[in-house]
């Protein structure tokens, strides 16, 4: 869920909205609370898979030519 408040850090970097929700997603998940894992592994598990797919369609639309035309995705 994406943050909408005065304390979140203004980071002028792509995709930093979409990063710090997934950070936070993983940071906050019994798989790495409970189970003590890495979020890397967490990740491979398919943890916060809306985010990840999301984080890297924003990554992947910089890199494309046509998003000159239509803006980057992600927020």
């Amino acid at each position: 869920m994406p943050k909408y408040y005065e304390d979140k850090e203004d980071d002028n970097k792509a995709c930093s909205g979409v990063r710090e929700d997934l950070k936070s997603c993983l940071l906050q998940h019994d798989c790495v609370l409970k189970e003590g894992k890495s979020p890397r592994d967490c990740l491979k598990g398919g943890v916060c898979k809306a985010l990840q797919v999301s984080f890297f369609e924003c990554k992947r639309s910089m890199l494309d030519n046509r998003s000159r035309f239509r803006g980057r995705k992600g927020y």
